[in-house]
Order: C-alpha cells, then structure tokens, then sequence
C-alpha cells in the first residue's frame, strides 16, 4: 500500500449514492456509516473484493449491521438478512457505526451499542465476518465528552479505529466523538488509555468547533507516521449541525503527538443527499481502503443514504500542488 500525507484529493463518485434503503425491514429507513475491507477470496470468490459492514435500520432507528461485496468498489450486492444484530442490554436500541481491522486472519469489529440512553464502545470478532463472537464494552468509564460544554454526563463513548500493525510492541486504537483519545492493548481485545488527555479537540471558530470524531481504522504511511481519518462538526445558527471530514497526522515515537492537521475539510456536504436526510448536512466517513490502484473512502450523506468518493493512490496532493483550501498543514 501506498499512503502519503494528505491522503487525496477525493471526488465524490458520480454512482452516488452507491447503497440505499430498500425493504419493508430492517434497511428500509436509512443505509450509511460503513466500515470497509479488502478480502482476498471471500468465500471462495476468485480474486479480490471490497467488503461493507454498514449501519441500517427502519423508522425505528435501531440499527444492525449489513454485509455488502463489489468487484468495483462501486456497485455493491447486499446480504438480504444483517451479519449483526442487537443482543445485549446496552444494544437495545441498535449496533452503530461500525469500524473493522484485520489481523492475521481475526476481524476486530469496533462498534457503538446504544441502549436509548448511552453510547459506548463495544469490540466484537470474526475469523468469517458473519459468526461474531462480542467481548463486551471497551474503555467503559470513558466519557469522550468530557469538559464539553452540554455534553453528556457519564461513561459515553463511541468510535473506535484500530492500526493494524503493532508500534513498539503494543497495538494503538484512536478512540471517541467528542475528543479523541488514545488506547493501547497487549492483545487487541483488553484495552487501556494511553493517557487521560485527548489527543485531538474540537478548535473554536473553525470547522471542528462543536466534536470531533474518529472516521476509519488509521493509515501507516510510507514515512512511518500515523494519518488519522477523522469526523468533526459545528452546531449552525438555525439548528442542526454540520459535519465535514479532516485528516491528523502522528508521530509513533509518541502517538499521542499531533504532528499535523488539514487546515480545511477534504469531504464535505455539497450533493443534495448529502445536504438533506435524517440528519441533514453530514458527510461521516468510517470505511478507508486501497483497491486496484484508487482508495476508496465510504461515508454516509446526511444519515441516510451511502457514499463513495475515490483518489488515484500513490499520487497525493505532492509537493508545490497542495492546495490552499484543502490541504494546507498545521504544525501542532
């Protein structure tokens, strides 16, 4: 894989939106939020395959996990029945947002559980992204929002990206909506902070004022350092918020260490669908991978529906072509 900083520029795909509500059932009322992987072989197809894991529900709200595979990255065919379901006391009121890493043949789902109240973060496995076995709510005294202003009071935790390779000999998951932190394990299933301050803030009078997010599993570049896909939003003056898409660059040395930040969104609400939905005004992104040559960034429009938008790999913004708007750096 090839991965240099800032990832980009994507182009949101003329196809979108790529997945939509369908049914009478438990995807008939919105379709979005995905986590996503390249498999090799998935039961038994010649060749490789982007696989989804997205979030969906009916007018309910209570949200399950789908499974759907594309040859193209583009055009998906989707399991009629969810691969996960709600089956636990804080899952009442649905499994969210999914984000997915692949170890040495072991998937370790990171998902939210909601029981109508809270939010935390819960950690699954599958060796066959069908058959999980759940081990239960991670980092459960963590309020991510904590010292935010109105924010929930409480354990309330959500957004889990795990690195797939191990730093010094420990494995790192940036963790939180809200603040983001960060998180260690000895064996990928029990884990701790790596301090109790954030790592990334939401910064007054920009577009990540009101929370940021964790979007998808981070990116090891070419260089070593560690690309940090992430979330962030503003509250807007008539109500509502808005949520736009940035990358953090981190220094394993101290992957607590803000390197560098995009001074403006690479993804953002513009499209119809991504400016009117359930949740109006939101671009959220949790699926990131490089497939034939293009990476390929999954993200829901407004809550409702599911987009794609697509980057040459290998190329970047590069040297004197950064672009003003989206890609300026910010030393921390």
């Amino acid at each position: 894989m090839t991965a240099t900083f800032p990832l980009g520029p994507f182009t949101p795909h003329a196809s979108n939106p790529i997945l939509s509500p369908r049914g009478t059932t438990w995807e008939s009322g919105s379709v979005y939020n995905p986590a996503a992987l390249v498999v090799d072989g998935f039961e038994g197809a010649d060749g490789q395959e982007v696989v989804l894991l997205y979030r969906a529900h009916a007018d309910d709200v209570v949200s399950h996990v789908g499974l759907a595979r594309s040859r193209d990255g583009v055009h998906f065919t989707c399991d009629p029945d969810p691969v996960f379901s709600p089956a636990e006391p804080h899952e009442v009121h649905g499994v969210e947002d999914p984000r997915v890493t692949e170890v040495d043949g072991t998937y370790y789902l990171t998902y939210s559980a909601y029981d109508g109240e809270r939010a935390l973060l819960c950690l699954a496995t599958s060796t066959d992204l069908r058959t999980w076995e759940r081990h239960g709510v991670v980092l459960p005294e963590l309020n991510s929002f904590a010292g935010h202003e109105g924010g929930p009071t409480g354990p309330w935790t959500k957004a889990g990206g795990i690195l797939p390779v191990q730093v010094d000999g420990r494995w790192l998951m940036y963790v939180g909506e809200g603040s983001i932190y960060l998180a260690e394990s000895d064996d990928l299933v029990h884990w701790r902070l790596v301090s109790d301050r954030p790592v990334l803030e939401p910064e007054p009078g920009t577009w990540s004022e009101f929370l940021v997010e964790v979007g998808p599993p981070p990116v090891l570049l070419d260089n070593g350092l560690i690309c940090l896909v992430y979330n962030a939003a503003v509250k807007l003056p008539e109500g509502g918020v808005r949520y736009v898409c940035g990358q953090a660059l981190f220094d394993p040395a101290d992957p607590t260490r803000l390197v560098a930040k995009l001074d403006q969104p690479w993804l953002e609400p513009r499209t119809a669908e991504e400016q009117h939905g359930l949740v109006s005004n939101v671009t959220f992104v949790e699926g990131l991978v490089q497939f034939q040559g293009s990476w390929f960034a999954y993200y829901g429009q407004s809550d409702s529906t599911l987009g794609v938008a697509v980057a040459p790999a290998g190329e970047g913004f590069g040297g004197s072509s950064l672009s003003a708007r989206t890609a300026v750096l910010s030393p921390a």
